[in-house]
């Protein structure tokens, strides 16, 4: 097996976990529907930890397949990128990054920042699991869907989706391979212009200045020193929404969000039971619960 092999049957088997009940915890059946409808509306705030019990799982999952047990073993990086990675006899070491993502909330927060410099060989994909309680609002955690993407792929959908000079810019991290791997720099960062009128046409000539194709976006040392003289000479502030996975526009990705919020559980799509439980109408909430408490009875 080569990494592609391996990055391509891992893949299928994460995505076989749709449908798949996580025994990581489980939140008790509320005893009415006015308990439901608070539980449903901080249930989101579970999600960071449940997102690290389905990560640490994922690697017992992988590991239990036969496919890898000659080649090495996955083993879960934290702190580290990626979430997993494979450590054995195979070169690069394929590696997947985990994102939990809770559809009834209100957009993936996960973020994804590292710098597509990191992902020549693509050999690290992106494995993204949505989950929801069995019932909605109780129950252990359930895998709903599974998206798997190149982490390359990904990495360029973000920064070409963001990068427009100089409105904003998409900047790489500096050179720091020479430090100890705890105070190395991977992640990228996105800043948005702050100057008055005037000086955004000034900044639009000096992009102007540097020819023909200056828009496309390059990691490389010099396209990123022209990044910096213009955030070196007019002002820019820190966007800190940037690279959330909700929106750098990744195809792969869109579809499996319109997937995930258009599956049918108890007769509702979920965004529609997204919609009920986060209704400022208290009485829909308490409709909408009930709804599920009743069809949860009926499975028996």
């Amino acid at each position: 097996m080569n990494t592609a092999d391996v990055i391509g049957s891992a893949s299928v088997d994460l995505e076989g976990l749709t449908g798949h009940v996580f025994d990581v915890l489980t939140l008790a059946r509320p005893g009415s529907a006015a308990q439901g409808a608070y539980l449903s509306s901080i249930i989101s705030k579970l999600s960071p930890l449940v997102g690290n019990l389905i990560e640490f799982s994922t690697v017992e999952f992988l590991n239990a397949r036969p496919a890898y047990a000659s080649f090495g073993e996955w083993k879960r990086q934290d702190p580290g990128f990626p979430d997993t990675v494979f450590e054995g006899t195979i070169t690069p070491a394929p590696g997947f990054e985990i994102k939990a993502w809770f559809p009834l909330a209100t957009e993936i927060t996960a973020r994804f920042r590292d710098s597509q410099a990191h992902f020549a060989e693509d050999q690290t994909y992106v494995c993204m699991l949505a989950w929801l309680p069995e019932h909605i609002v109780f129950g252990k955690p359930r895998i709903v869907d599974v998206c798997v993407v190149s982490g390359k792929s990904v990495a360029q959908a973000r920064d070409n989706h963001y990068h427009n000079p100089p409105d904003y810019l998409v900047i790489e991290p500096e050179d720091t391979s020479a430090r100890t791997s705890n105070l190395q720099q991977t992640n990228t960062n996105g800043y948005k212009f702050q100057g008055t009128p005037e000086e955004f046409s000034e900044a639009e000539a000096m992009v102007a200045s540097w020819g023909s194709g200056a828009n496309a976006y390059q990691t490389t040392p010099e396209y990123q020193g022209l990044l910096r003289q213009l955030q070196g000479r007019f002002t820019y502030r820190l966007d800190t929404n940037f690279a959330k996975m909700d929106r750098i526009v990744h195809p792969g990705i869109e579809v499996f969000k319109e997937r995930v919020l258009g599956l049918d559980i108890y007769g509702r799509a979920i965004k529609e039971w997204s919609r009920l439980l986060r209704a400022r109408d208290e009485s829909a909430r308490l409709r909408a619960v009930e709804e599920v408490l009743v069809r949860s009875s009926s499975e028996g």
